[in-house]
């Protein structure tokens, strides 16, 4: 059964009146990889009666009053996407659709989804605490830069006007939260309930005070209280006073045990799109439905990813029964026909590694991974190679896939490893993430040299030969990041010719909030020295993106005006691609002295 939607649902199920009302910024899809979902069956295991609101139109009241008054709050997130960058393409323009919405239409949420149902809600119900969660929040939640308005933000609690803000995954510290308000407490009074920010009228004694978010406020003052939060968030509560109130940063919350992401993944989802929305599919559901979350978390750290902010830096991994267990439920759904897409996390192969000192939670190391692995991070991939031989054995299983990406240093730790996903578990492409192959360029990203991608590719052709499989390597190329020169993109360039890597797909650099890479996107410094660095933009990203796109034709012009603005106009030849002579004749001389030659 879903969970209620509207007042049909409330009388048919004799509810008089909701705890708690979701609003959610995607469709309604009751499966685990949808995290509205997971906060509302998580909710309702501890006896809480929660319904959800779905796309809301905030041209009418209609939707949000659908549901009536919740006795405890409202929470409110725009969904597995932050609504902005759900929108729009890292040069501002329009998607053409919305993979979480019905048929992938676009215009079913509003920019800044957040902020607008927070309004909208404010207006209907004035005295019920409202608690803002999700990635749109969760990363939102210090002043910020926004690159769709070239400006930098407040914390969307106070551009919002909410109680509080939920970030991270949520479960603990919105389950605390209904706890307290069930028990009697005011939203006012909870303000120490770790993975949450509230607003405070002043600072206690202990805690860290960042420099304050003023409207004139420098780009190193910005650069500053970034570095000093990045350093100290996880362990320290850090207070910042932010146009006149002061912010109150909690410690996050404690990670999940296996235990608890057992529980979790064994509530009771209807693991598909809830039935109003009939033969409409959702994309994003269409993507995931044969797929399994086996982990959470990432050791990476990488300066362009939220996941550390959102997800944290340790690995939660679920036990392989729990796994098994829903592999065995999609086998029995109508649209399973012998394949499992995809077993992972953010690095599939991160699944059972763990910090030796269990720090990770406190450690405010940026990467485990950078520049060289940790030596406390455990990093054998024998519980993963275990996880993939039980997997597979599952009746009706034909074919399991590792599809989400893997990270090739720790891979590169375990030639078993290697030869296991080559032989049995790569759908024909293997999903790589070098980003780059300038050294001072992957430096700024915290990626590791693109030595070792090298070392693995060689690996894994050599053992895809073996078993006889043509398999092949999709790298994930970014452009345009902080730091970035088109000396820089050309070297790179010139390697992808040199392996004849034809990227269809680039992603270039995107400002997305709170990571590292945005802070020197717009500060225009180093994150980890505070030197200034170039910042590519404009004109100068077309150009790095036909560079990287070296085999196109109709690329030519933009790479010959890329190579005169650096004065390497020489370098012509080691960049296009080699164009025979026009001349049938002199085409037919050359090739006889090429045979004499022989």
């Amino acid at each position: 059964m879903f969970l209620p939607v509207n007042k049909q649902d409330l009388q048919s199920r004799s509810i008089p009146s909701l705890d708690i009302i979701l609003i959610s910024g995607e469709a309604y899809v009751d499966h685990p990889s949808f995290g509205i979902a997971i906060i509302g069956r998580f909710l309702e295991k501890y006896g809480y009666k929660v319904g959800i609101i779905s796309q809301p139109d905030i041209n009418s009241d209609s939707d949000f009053i659908a549901l009536g008054k919740p006795n405890l709050f409202f929470g409110i997130s725009s969904g597995n996407m932050d609504s902005m960058v759900n929108h729009y393409t890292a040069q501002k323009k329009l998607r053409s659709s919305d993979a979480y919405s019905p048929d992938g239409k676009v215009g079913l949420r509003p920019n800044r989804a957040v902020i607008k149902y927070t309004q909208k809600i404010k207006t209907l119900f004035k005295d019920i605490p409202i608690i803002l969660g999700g990635i749109e929040a969760s990363l939102r939640r210090i002043p910020h830069y926004d690159f769709w308005s070239d400006n930098l933000r407040n914390s969307i609690l106070f551009d919002s006007k909410a109680d509080a803000i939920v970030y991270g995954m949520g479960e603990r510290a919105i389950l605390e939260i209904a706890n307290l308000i069930s028990a009697g407490k005011t939203i006012k009074e909870i303000i120490d309930v770790p993975g949450t920010v509230v607003p405070v009228k002043k600072p206690d004694k202990e805690g860290m005070i960042l420099p304050e978010y003023t409207k004139q406020i420098s780009k190193e003052t910005f650069h500053k209280f970034n570095v000093l939060f990045d350093k100290n968030f996880q362990n320290k509560i850090i207070y910042q006073k932010c146009l006149g109130r002061f912010l109150k940063h909690n410690i996050p919350s404690k990670s999940l045990s296996t235990e608890e992401m057992d529980a979790i993944y064994s509530l009771p989802f209807e693991r598909k799109p809830h039935p109003k929305y009939n033969k409409q599919k959702i994309p994003a559901f269409e993507q995931i439905r044969l797929s399994v979350t086996s982990h959470r978390g990432c050791f990476g750290g990488c300066s362009f990813c939220t996941i550390g902010y959102h997800q944290g830096k340790t690995i939660q991994s679920r036990s392989i029964n729990s796994i098994r267990k829903e592999l065995e439920s999609i086998t029995n759904e109508d649209y399973f026909h012998g394949t499992i897409t995809d077993v992972g996390g953010p690095s599939a192969n991160m699944y059972g590694l763990f910090c030796k000192l269990g720090i990770s939670d406190t450690c405010n190391r940026q990467s485990c991974l950078f520049p060289t692995i940790c030596p406390h991070l455990e990093t054998s991939l024998a519980k993963n190679k275990e996880l993939l031989k039980k997997l597979s054995a599952i009746d009706k299983i034909k074919h399991l896939f590792v599809s989400s990406g893997i990270r090739f240093d720790i891979a590169l730790l375990d030639d078993k490893y290697i030869k296991t996903i080559t032989k049995n578990h790569i759908s024909g492409l293997l999903k790589l993430a070098p980003e780059h192959s300038v050294t001072h360029i992957l430096k700024l990203m915290n990626k590791p040299n693109f030595s070792l991608y090298e070392d693995f590719e060689k690996k894994y052709f050599k053992f895809s030969k073996m078993y006889d499989k043509k398999q092949f390597i999709v790298p994930y190329i970014i452009v345009g990041h902080p730091g970035e020169t088109l000396e820089d993109t050309l070297e790179l360039a010139i390697k992808l010719k040199q392996k004849n890597i034809k990227l269809t797909q680039i992603q270039e650099f995107t400002p997305t909030p709170m990571t590292l890479s945005t802070c020197m996107y717009y500060s225009g410094l180093n994150f980890f020295t505070g030197e200034k660095i170039h910042i590519p933009k404009g004109r100068e990203i077309h150009l790095m993106k036909a560079l990287i796109q070296w085999y196109k034709p109709e690329n030519k012009k933009y790479i010959m005006e890329a190579l005169k603005m650096i004065h390497k106009v020489g370098m012509a030849s080691k960049i296009l691609p080699y164009n025979k002579d026009k001349n049938p004749k002199l085409n037919k001389k050359k090739n006889i002295s090429h045979k004499k030659r022989r």
